[in-house]
């Protein structure tokens, strides 16, 4: 991984190892991309037809086709509250998050920019992906999840789950997280809960990857 500066901005370069349908490492640097809120790894969506998908595990997947083995180039727009660089991400100059929404694999973050907005119109008129059926928007899935975990959480209101493997690696699991229900915090033995994400990363712990 290397990093330049030109003017403003800052460039990040290497090669990424994905972690969910819009959120990146490249080395020690975790990158959400830039104007996008995929599916999370274990949400669901309607097909037009009937029955459901997996389309968090489709989105994951697809951003590793686009990015994984390949060389990335990031471009930093800012830093959100868990810490990590909020960045454009192209691989062959193809903007990996645009084509995300324009394949009907995330949805176009308005509440933080319009980007691909139009980009979300088009693939939402051809129902694509997401759009073929009923899809809970990612931002009220990740809230439902929390509300309900915080609520039930020894700790009230700080579900995350900071676990530790037979390895010893530090892993924390968000309530979204497919893998939530099945782990088990023994604090005795040093794992943890934590309120928020940036108290865990803060602490050692690294997110969860799907893929």
């Amino acid at each position: 991984m290397s990093t330049a500066s030109e003017g403003a901005t800052t460039r990040i370069l290497g090669v990424a190892t994905v972690i969910d349908g819009d959120t990146l490492e490249l080395g020690p640097v975790h990158i959400r991309l830039h104007g996008i809120d995929a599916p999370e790894a274990g949400q669901t969506c309607a097909y037009a037809g009937g029955g459901s998908w997996q389309c968090g595990t489709a989105a994951t997947n697809r951003l590793a086709e686009l990015v994984e083995g390949r060389d990335v180039m990031c471009e930093a727009r800012d830093r959100d509250a868990y810490g990590r660089i909020i960045a454009r991400c192209t691989v062959n100059e193809l903007d990996v998050g645009s084509m995300l929404v324009e394949e009907g694999l995330a949805w176009a973050y308005v509440r933080y920019s319009s980007d691909y907005a139009d980009r979300e119109a088009a693939a939402k008129a051809a129902r694509l992906g997401i759009w073929q059926g009923e899809a809970e928007a990612p931002w009220d899935y990740r809230r439902n999840k929390w509300n309900r975990a915080a609520a039930e959480s020894p700790r009230h209101g700080c579900p995350i789950k900071g676990n530790i493997t037979r390895d010893g690696e530090r892993i924390y699991h968000t309530p979204w997280s497919p893998w939530y229900s099945r782990t088990r915090i023994d604090e005795s033995a040093g794992e943890r809960w934590f309120c928020d994400e940036a108290e865990a990363l803060a602490a050692g712990w690294r997110p969860a990857r799907w893929h």
